[in-house]
């Protein structure tokens, strides 16, 4: 990452991850936006989705459409169709989902029914190291727990899911432990008392003020202020707000060079970027990429939204730090991969990585906080930042049929620096070794901590020794 190409020309940190690692298939070719019907389909047929916009755009018409009767949906991505659950038993209901394109499952277990569930573990089981949302594929809440939790944690947690009823909710164990991960995508770095922070650049946006700014995990704000593109070198730009724990894991960090321009895009390494053209809602079921110089590109699932997740305080041993509103996946990640880029192969802003549990090698859950309400939240947009240009207006652009493989070294490129490359990376980024190690390690200030210990010098952010 080039520092001395920073002032007033061009950040030198675009949106994003950096070293693609291990994404397979990474982007399939561009879907069409539209969406179609099948081919001599009646009126009542499914519409065919080809992309999980169009699906959450559907998805938001029928909640408002069926009020009450709404329980959730799904995108089904193998016949791209989104699937609505409805509660009542009115024909009524079912004929209007039907007409608007939606296949319909009648379940059992109503929105506000699993809300219920959800306060009742809030209020029981708010205990280090669990978490858990809601599946629409079964109209359940599922709750997992971490490998600390144990004993009694176990049997209070255990206790409490039983208790709600097998038909409500379900329990499921995590090999890994729950933690926040600093780094990731194109790495930023901070001095704190006790060492390096490091964690990553999300998407560039610009404040309310009209000031180019960028989007950042929460922990990594509450843990400094100043930050650099560089882990010596001098801040570029400072924290403005800053939300983690609580509702959501984001913050808004503002370029202290006015004329910045911050590119609207996700660099993926060797100079290709996916421009980034707006910010949108997951979706259960749809595929997401994630970015990370630690781990570079990964893909996988959203398996729920609005979830609560029960980190251990990084200032309290007997303390929780509990963020609500999150989205679950099944993308891997790793220490060193927080705030990066979660977004779609067609240029949507998903979010950006707050924590989880597993590795890139044995796999696991990991949770992002999502864009659209960062931005609701800051009164930021999404766009090139202080470029004058609008979101879609990132120089590079995106071909995903090809592959994101081979980066090797690809941690220190500069995001900034790979304008005007054209990504092309459909096929697997499996090859790209040594990558996202902005520092050497991946970790940071060569310790793997961020203040030396494993603990963040209590400031809510994490230690990267680990891959939770």
């Amino acid at each position: 990452m080039s520092h001395k190409r920073i002032p007033k020309r061009k950040a030198a940190i675009a949106v994003g991850g950096v070293a693609a690692l291990g994404a397979a298939a990474f982007l399939l070719p561009m879907a069409n936006a539209s969406q179609d019907n099948a081919s001599g389909a009646t009126a009542t047929a499914p519409k065919t989705l080809k992309s999980a916009s169009d699906a959450s755009d559907l998805a938001s018409q029928l909640q408002d459409l069926l009020g009450q009767a709404f329980a959730g949906s799904y995108y089904d991505s193998g016949k791209q169709q989104l699937v609505v659950n409805v509660i009542s038993g009115d024909n009524n209901i079912v004929v209007q989902a039907e007409k608007a394109g939606a296949v319909v499952r009648q379940v059992q277990n109503s929105n506000s029914e699993l809300a219920a569930v959800a306060q009742t573990l809030k209020t029981k089981a708010t205990i280090p190291g669990t978490a858990w949302a809601v599946d629409p594929k079964t109209n359940k809440v599922v709750v997992t727990a971490d490998s600390t939790v144990t004993g009694s944690k176990w049997d209070t947690l255990q206790s409490t899911v039983q208790s709600l009823g097998s038909n409500m909710a379900t329990l499921k164990k995590s090999s890994g432990t729950f933690k926040t991960l600093v780094s990731g995508g194109d790495a930023i770095f901070s001095q704190v008392q006790d060492g390096t922070v490091r964690c990553s650049l999300g998407f560039n946006v610009t404040a309310s003020d009209g000031s180019p700014a960028f989007l950042t995990a929460g922990h990594c704000g509450v843990a400094a202020k100043d930050w650099s593109d560089s882990e010596t070198g001098q801040p570029i730009a400072t924290v403005d707000q800053a939300q983690f724990p609580g509702n959501g894991d984001f913050s808004l960090v503002k370029y202290n060079d006015a004329t910045t321009q911050a590119p609207s895009e996700v660099n993926i390494g060797n100079g290709q970027t996916v421009a980034i053209n707006q910010a949108v809602d997951a979706t259960v079921g749809e595929t997401v990429f994630r970015m990370g110089s630690t781990t570079g590109l990964h893909d996988g699932q959203v398996t729920g939204l609005d979830a609560t997740v029960n980190f251990q305080s990084e200032t309290d041993p007997n303390g929780v730090d509990t963020v609500t509103g999150l989205i679950q996946t099944n993308v891997c990640a790793e220490a060193g991969d927080s705030g990066g880029s979660l977004f779609t192969q067609d240029g949507g802003a998903v979010g950006m990585t707050s924590g989880g549990s597993g590795d890139c090698t044995s796999g696991g859950e990991t949770f992002f906080q999502p864009v659209t309400a960062a931005l609701q939240a800051t009164g930021a947009t999404l766009g090139d930042g202080g470029a004058g240009a609008g979101a879609g207006d990132a120089s590079a652009t995106a071909d995903p049929s090809a592959t994101a493989g081979d980066q090797n070294g690809a941690g220190d490129q500069a995001g900034g620096d790979q304008i005007g490359g054209t990504a092309d990376p459909s096929a697997t980024a499996g090859d790209q070794s040594g990558t996202g190690d902005a520092t050497g390690t991946g970790d940071q200030s060569g310790t793997g901590d961020e203040t030396g210990t494993g603990d963040q010098s209590g400031t809510g952010a994490d230690n990267t020794s680990s891959s939770n």
